[in-house]
């Protein structure tokens, strides 16, 4: 025998469309506001690298131009800030409910932001010679990242597996005789005494 759900609550509390709690949105501000935040910094960073001259010294100092370093540094910086910022806006949660499908992503969610920046900076460190070493560490390491991470984003989730020979069908064994090869766990499933 069921209970009517007012037999088992009080009337003030019987869940419904009238008694849903209020939604708290103190995420959602701080990521609107860290990231307008960022995206400041990273625009006097980037490109207004000046202004750090003006911020870092005092009137009675004669600090008129940055160095080849700071204007490096600074630029790669602005970028990365830029970056996390987007970043912030789109990983806020949202306002709606989200749907099942969406939720199940094997995707980082940082994962497309730091493979652009790493392929942008990368390029814009490669093109600059003023710090020279540096500049080639720079483009080497975020060369890596960003191309492993565009690697990872374009074939991630595409191994398939047999599901009777456990092989991942996406080896041959044309040209190179490929032990692990689908075609070769089939063969010898068929000379086992296997049905196709």
């Amino acid at each position: 025998m069921t209970t009517p759900p007012s037999a088992t609550y009080p009337p003030s509390t019987v869940p419904g469309p009238e008694h849903t709690e209020p939604e708290d949105h103190t995420l959602l501000y701080w990521s609107y506001a860290s990231a307008s935040i960022l995206a400041g910094f990273s625009v006097v960073l980037a490109i207004f690298p000046r202004m750090l001259v003006v911020l870092a010294h005092s009137a009675s100092e004669t600090g008129t131009s940055l160095t080849p370093l700071e204007s490096f540094l600074g630029l790669h910086f602005g970028i990365w800030l830029a970056a996390i910022g987007i970043s912030l806006l789109l990983n806020v949660p949202s306002l709606s409910p989200i749907p099942p499908s969406a939720s199940h992503s094997s995707t980082h969610p940082l994962m497309i932001t730091i493979t652009v920046t790493s392929l942008l900076s990368s390029l814009l460190a490669y093109n600059n010679k003023d710090v020279q070493a540096l500049s080639s560490l720079f483009s080497l390491g975020f060369f890596v990242i960003g191309v492993w991470g565009l690697w990872s984003l374009v074939f991630q989730g595409t191994a398939r597996f047999s599901k009777k020979t456990g092989a991942d069908k996406h080896t041959s064994s044309f040209m190179f005789k490929n032990k692990a090869s689908a075609s070769q766990h089939k063969k010898r499933y068929r000379e086992a005494g296997g049905q196709d």
